[in-house]
């Protein structure tokens, strides 16, 4: 059944532990524990779903040490007393009962405590907002954290070792711990952090004393054989932060005092962009740091990071860069992905696009439960799961995007039978905003749901639908999803020459010339502008608002920032577009003064108008159902289509 990835479904052994293959699941925040940091029934669930799909280690998400200031965010877990060991012991079972292996993250998150109740604790006192990061810092309006006092770091360091010690007790087979991203370990171990000119500052020696002083306190609660991880950012991408170089100087400690493996990662929480990068940033981030890892430790290497596909996974384990493969957003967009890869249709894994706008925009930087944007049923349990419809319907889908897509998808796995209109190709907007190609990502999203259609059986006529098409046809219930067209602004000389979309700069309909500007700050606008800057060309960004990017996430903020600032763009907020002339336009700030810019090309991305002829006219219309769904209804996101769709899909 393995034969596709040999070495991703390979046995392998972490101490005396074996794991049945080379998927582990990352340990992520996802806000499901009780406020007191109890296991509840829906973690388990959870869970027990990720075991069941086939992931060989399953580390749980960061639980927090102790009942100062270890916790960081709302509904964090919790293994603080022996009052959490119950809960964590029915997790644990659950894991291993679906037969994957049960390891626990144990976390302490020093500076970056975002509860705003305890103050937070650090190595030092600074600030996440310090070291040259500005107004692009995630969480900039964070307090000073208090400097941690030597018993204090005596009680933190007590506390680890009693938190894994109860770990173990729950069944657990290994603890994990949480040495990166920013958290307090990290704290200790970053020269920008840590400021201290006792034993726990200054050399590399010192600064990551505190960390062998953890792991030296769990060896002591849990016996020579139970097995120790610690998860290192290879690189946090912070201004003088930590560094590849002092990571494997680190690493090789770490092995000498009897660490059984080292989980490699990066970024930082307010370097979110190399943390959860999004799919502008290459797949496989952190590769270059977790080979210079494994180069000088003997015991296992875990390599995470945008390893989205098993492809990329099993190249990484056959080139000998590491030794498992971790996955944290691939397995929210699906549980199963271990599962279908071991059985040779890796076409069939819903594709993590690193959109985050599921995981991160929606859920975590909102401290709610984990949603997904191409995995609508994420955390649901079995109550958005997809069940047989109770009689068999046909179903008409209007429109090949995301949405269209995935309600003609859900509707023919309940049993429907489903025809597809699309006067373009299967994909709609998603091809046009795929054309960049550090949007490639959502090709794959594209491939997958052709495949699944193909499978599926479901017809595909590539043809406009109108009420006609309908009236002739014994149809059930219509699904449009034809989304939405650009807004064209009602300002003097719009109609030039020089004056072309972005769905046509994106569709290449429309060349464009040296000087460009671009009217809207926006995602789309946005996205346009660095892909017309990277092709060499000058870009002004034109925004209404006074603040560029504002509906654009912010990890995708943070990584488009350092993109534009190696081009040639300038950025000019607060003003609005008054007129188009000759050879450029002329806009006005919210003063009333106007400024003439020159351009060879002016680019509109002002937004869109949903497209709501078609669904008026059908529900005019008798003898069958109606509905509307994505950017007909409302022009938004990738996430609301396919999540409507979906939920649209189930009512019939």
């Amino acid at each position: 059944m393995d034969a596709m990835f040999p070495k991703l479904f390979e046995r392998g052994k972490i101490g005396r532990l074996e794991i049945k293959n080379r998927v582990v699941k990352a340990p992520t925040y996802g806000a499901l524990s009780n406020i007191d940091g109890s296991v509840t029934d829906r973690m388990i669930r959870y869970y027990e779903e990720v075991a069941r799909g086939g992931t060989g280690l399953v580390i749980v998400e960061s639980a927090s040490i102790d009942n100062k200031a270890s916790k960081a965010a709302p509904c964090q877990l919790g293994i603080s007393s022996i009052e959490h060991i119950p809960g964590l012991a029915a997790l644990a079972q659950g894991i291993c009962d679906q037969g994957a292996r049960a390891a626990l993250q144990l976390t302490h998150f020093g500076r970056d405590n975002f509860l705003g109740i305890t103050p937070a604790k650090s190595a030092s006192r600074i600030p996440m907002s310090m070291g040259g990061l500005g107004p692009f810092a995630t969480f900039a309006d964070e307090p000073v954290p208090q400097e941690l006092t030597i018993e204090e770091i005596q009680d933190i360091v007590k506390a680890f070792g009693d938190a894994a010690q109860r770990a173990q007790t729950a069944g657990f087979e290994m603890v994990e711990v949480h040495g990166a991203h920013g958290g307090l370990v990290t704290n200790f171990l970053s020269p920008g952090t840590n400021r201290r000119n006792d034993m726990y500052g200054g050399s590399l020696q010192n600064r990551m004393r505190f960390l062998v002083e953890v792991v030296r306190s769990i060896r002591k609660k849990v016996g020579p054989d139970f097995p120790i991880g610690v998860r290192l950012s290879g690189n946090d991408y912070e201004p003088n932060g930590v560094v590849i170089e002092d990571t494997v100087e680190v690493a090789k400690v770490l092995e000498s005092i009897g660490v059984d493996i080292i989980h490699v990662s990066g970024g930082s929480h307010i370097r979110g962009n190399h943390l959860a990068s999004p799919m502008s940033v290459p797949a496989g981030h952190h590769i270059r740091e977790v080979e210079a890892v494994k180069r000088v430790v003997h015991i296992p290497v875990i390599a995470s990071g945008s390893i989205t596909t098993p492809q990329l996974a099993e190249e990484i384990l056959e080139s000998g860069k590491a030794d498992f493969i971790a996955l944290a957003r691939p397995l929210f967009a699906d549980p199963y992905w271990p599962q279908k890869a071991r059985e040779g249709r890796p076409e069939d894994i819903t594709p993590c696009i690193r959109c985050n706008d599921g995981c991160q925009d929606r859920s975590n930087l909102r401290y709610r439960p984990t949603q997904c944007t191409v995995n609508v049923a994420l955390n649901k349990g079995d109550t958005l799961a997809i069940t047989p419809a109770d009689r068999q319907r046909n179903v008409a889908v209007v429109g090949g995007g995301p949405g269209g897509m995935e309600a003609a998808r859900v509707c023919a796995l309940r049993g429907h039978k489903v025809t597809l209109y699309e006067k373009r190709s299967l994909g709609g907007a998603l091809i046009d905003a795929s054309a960049p190609e550090f949007k490639a990502d959502l090709k794959r999203l594209i491939d997958y749901y052709v495949t699944q259609l193909k499978k599926l059986k479901v017809e595909v006529i590539q043809k406009e639908a109108t009420v006609d098409t309908f009236k002739k046809g014994n149809v059930d219930a219509v699904i449009v999803a034809v989304g939405g067209t650009p807004l064209i602004p009602d300002v003097p000389g719009i109609d030039r020459p020089i004056v072309v979309t972005a769905m046509d700069v994106l569709r290449k309909k429309s060349p464009v010339g040296q000087k460009v500007l671009v009217v809207g700050g926006n995602m789309v606008g946005t996205e346009v502008g660095l892909w017309l800057a990277e092709q060499g060309k000058e870009v002004i960004f034109v925004e209404m608002l006074d603040e560029f990017m504002a509906n654009v996430g912010i990890f995708d903020q943070l990584e488009y920032h350092e993109r534009l600032a190696k081009q040639k763009v300038a950025i000019h907020t607060g003003k609005r577009l008054e007129s188009v002339i000759d050879k450029g336009a002329i806009v006005v700030d919210k003063f009333g003064r106007r400024q003439e810019m020159m351009a060879d090309n002016i680019v509109l991305a002002v937004g869109f108008i949903p497209l709501t002829s078609l669904r008026e006219k059908l529900e005019k219309e008798k003898g069958f159902e109606v509905y509307a769904i994505g950017d007909c209804v409302s022009p938004r996101r990738i996430f609301d289509a396919i999540h409507e769709a979906y939920l649209t899909a189930r009512k019939l």
